[in-house]
């Protein structure tokens, strides 16, 4: 474990009112769909432990009942690793499993409304699909924005056109919130979206559907550590 997640834990575990900053810069977001028949939580646990630092559950298919199940399963093998358990627009399941935070888009809970109903110190993510939504979500105090998408995937069909690289520098230049990149990010493109002013990019199928996650995972962790150094 490296010193950033003890660092995560001992703030969880002291309920100190200061915070830690968690680490966004390898982002995995789940769709069960990418699996390949894989059991998701083993899959997590791979991807763990090839270098990802933080997890979001967004699984819009399961019903509130099962999507609970599987937060408490990974939380079973993320809060060990000290790795974050985020949850997709659910502000009630993130609650009800003891997540580490929600992640919300446009037509999600506004963020204000997630702070009020939400414990202090709770992760808060917001998606941006573009300059004016970015300028929003951190004026509103995100703690991270999902710049979203930044290349095509088919992923997610419900999103805005591309910002493409462009686009992500242009944000970085407005705010100095954390900037987690998703969409299409793979590690042919990786460092070049870490050098146009991203912080962390979230990954979906380039880790999912690999026929090894673990190592996929280690590749794009490479990719971050030598990018940022």
């Amino acid at each position: 474990m490296n010193l950033r997640r003890k660092k995560w834990n001992t703030a969880r575990a002291s309920r100190k009112d200061e915070r830690v900053k968690p680490d966004y810069s390898l982002y995995l977001v789940t769709d069960r769909a990418l699996a390949r028949g894989r059991p998701l939580v083993e899959l997590v646990r791979e991807a763990v432990a090839g270098g990802v630092t933080c997890v979001q559950l967004r699984e819009k298919q399961l019903g509130t009942r099962e999507m609970l199940a599987e937060a408490r399963a990974l939380l079973a093998v993320l809060r060990p690793a000290g790795v974050p358990l985020i949850i997709n627009d659910r502000v009630d399941v993130a609650l009800a499993a003891g997540a580490d935070g929600v992640h919300v888009g446009q037509q999600d809970m506004p963020l204000a409304d997630v702070r009020r109903l939400t414990p202090r110190g709770w992760i808060v993510g917001v998606s941006a699909e573009s300059l004016a939504d970015a300028e929003q979500a951190a004026r509103g105090g995100a703690d991270y924005i999902g710049v979203s998408p930044v290349f095509a995937t088919p992923t997610k069909t419900d999103t805005a056109l591309p910002l493409g690289l462009a686009g992500l520098r242009a944000i970085r230049a407005a705010v100095q919130t954390p900037l987690v990149a998703i969409g299409g990010i793979h590690p042919d493109n990786a460092a070049a979206v870490l050098r146009a002013g991203a912080d962390g990019l979230a990954v979906v199928s380039a880790i999912l559907a690999a026929e090894n996650p673990r190592q996929t995972a280690a590749d794009l962790r490479r990719i971050i550590q030598e990018t940022q150094a």
